[in-house]
């Protein structure tokens, strides 16, 4: 399977399609960030999580 599946931000069904079929809103990719050794912003990410901004 080549494609990849979406989630759709206001009723939250997922979908193949950028565009929600069941309510027109746009759609997100919800897979994680990939994750990498070198990572330049996880030094901010962590103090965003620590401040409970994320």
């Amino acid at each position: 399977m080549g494609q990849k599946i979406y989630k759709c931000r206001n009723c939250g069904r997922y979908t193949l399609e950028a565009i929600c079929s069941k309510c027109g809103s746009d759609t997100f990719r919800p897979q994680p960030a990939r994750f990498s050794p070198q990572d330049p912003y996880g030094k901010y990410r962590r103090i965003a999580r620590r401040e409970g901004n994320l």
